[in-house]
């Protein structure tokens, strides 16, 4: 019977052996990793529940976490050199992102002395770009809405590389818009009929964002005067002040406008409510011009400004058909930015907590204010009938925020089994000189890394020996 020793000396003296053998211990242990796959049948479906959330969550949990490393302070002064620009993100679709031009650099044949001047074409100019990989591999997710910083710009085939983001200001998660100043929730009373349930969602969604919103409700010409009576006395009865309109009569708008102007607005809704109606109406101009310089170089310039292609509602389901397919910014007539997004039918509510979802409905902040100095007898009061809940249950949608609640304890739960409470950081500190900490980005690990030959020549070895001594 050889030695170990003999067989190591073996291995090395032929080298197609070893090659074979080699390929015999990887074999069998995909073989074994197959067999035990096969057997662990509850880890398996463990590890597909992890999968879809993580999924499902993944582009929610990247926007909301604050971005990696320091951003450029909106604040701060920046010389741009002549292949460079400032300019906000207009639109994303794939790798490829619109960046619409406010400051173009110096121009080398002093064709505009002053490129800050709004005579200058360069401004409104929409350039086709790429994001810089060190973005990419610190996390720092560039946005729709995002001021930038473009580097490497070509003019005459307008494109360029984002090299950097400015600081936001506000932030929606769900659709990822940044610099946003003032939502819409907007639905119609019919055609998808409005479901007070769904309604509620995203009412729910607007109120987690902190962001000031309006409530416009569509097609008002569908249904009788005496529905539109009952329903503004419902909603006022929620704690909002709806706006009714109808895009098809050009009925309302012009309260609509009013509370657009000056603002980037983005609009939720489910698909088919109007949306894409909505925002070509808004953007027409009543008098046919342009009231700002602005408006008028991106009408010149821009090739994103455009009518919306518009859909129709499905008949088998009722439900509308997506229209539009990704986000994008839209400039209005009257000044302010109109963000056109995706329809969904069903919010993420991924920052809303069991703890949180009583302060996104109004009438659980209005029965708090009226019962002070009076308050719940436990700080953790979720009222859900607790001794000393000072808020009722005889309102509306008192069913609906115990089903919303349900809803998030379950979410929450299996995250913590699945997650568990510990989450590793995105960046790591590291001390500098006269110790002063930095901040660094921790990059990516490597997930497709190359088994070392001392490993695979060990796993080798190991199958020598087991088989040595079983014989």
């Amino acid at each position: 019977m050889p030695s170990l020793a003999a067989a190591s000396n073996l291995l090395r003296l032929h080298p197609p052996l070893t090659i074979a053998l080699r390929r015999l211990s990887i074999s069998s242990a995909a073989s074994r990793d197959s067999g035990d796959r096969r057997t662990s049948g509850p880890e398996k479906n463990l590890l597909r529940a992890k999968t879809s959330l993580l999924k499902d969550s993944s582009s929610h949990l990247l926007v909301s976490s604050p971005l990696v490393g320091p951003t450029i302070s909106t604040d701060r002064q920046i010389s741009l050199l002549p292949n460079q620009a400032i300019g906000f993100v207009a639109s994303s679709q794939a790798n490829f992102m619109r960046v619409v031009v406010e400051k173009p650099g110096p121009d080398l044949e002093n064709s505009y002395p002053n490129s800050n001047n709004l005579l200058d074409p360069r401004i409104g100019t929409d350039l086709l770009c790429v994001v810089r990989d060190l973005l990419k591999k610190i996390k720092r997710r560039v946005l729709v809405g995002d001021k930038v910083l473009v580097g490497s710009v070509d003019w005459r085939d307008r494109r360029g590389m984002i090299e950097d983001v400015f600081e936001r200001a506000t932030e929606v998660v769900d659709p990822p818009v940044a610099n946003v100043d003032h939502l819409m929730v907007f639905f119609a009373f019919d055609q998808p009929k409005l479901e007070p349930f769904n309604l509620t969602r995203f009412l729910i969604e607007a109120e987690s964002t902190g962001i000031p919103f309006n409530l416009v409700l569509n097609k008002a010409e569908l249904v009788p005067e005496e529905a539109l009576l009952n329903w503004k006395e419902r909603l006022q009865g929620w704690g909002y002040q709806p706006l009714f309109c109808s895009v098809n009569k050009k009925a309302g708008l012009s309260a609509v406008k009013e509370k657009l102007k000056g603002k980037t607005t983005v609009i939720m809704g489910p698909s088919g409510v109007g949306k894409s109606s909505l925002i070509n109406a808004l953007r027409g101009s009543e008098d046919g011009s342009n009231e700002d310089i602005m408006n008028k170089l991106f009408e010149q310039n821009s090739k994103w400004f455009g009518e919306q292609r518009v859909g129709t509602v499905s008949k088998k389901s009722g439900k509308g058909k997506h229209t539009t397919r990704h986000v994008s910014l839209l400039p209005l007539a009257g000044g302010g930015f109109l963000a056109d997004t995706p329809g969904f039918n069903q919010p993420s509510l991924i920052k809303v907590t069991k703890r949180n979802l009583a302060d996104a409905f109004p009438e659980i902040r209005q029965m708090m204010r009226e019962s002070e100095p009076v308050r719940c007898s436990f700080n953790d009061c979720l009222h859900i009938g607790e001794p000393g809940c000072v808020v009722k249950g005889d309102w509306e949608r008192y069913p609906y925020y115990l089903q919303l609640l349900d809803e998030i304890k379950i979410r929450e739960e299996f995250q913590l089994r699945t997650f568990g409470t510990k989450r590793e950081g995105e960046f790591r500190y590291k001390t500098g000189s006269m110790g002063v900490k930095q901040a660094e980005p921790k990059l990516d690990k490597k997930k497709h890394r190359r088994v070392s030959r001392k490993r695979l020549n060990q796993s080798v070895l190991d199958e020598i020996e087991e088989d040595y001594f079983d014989n």
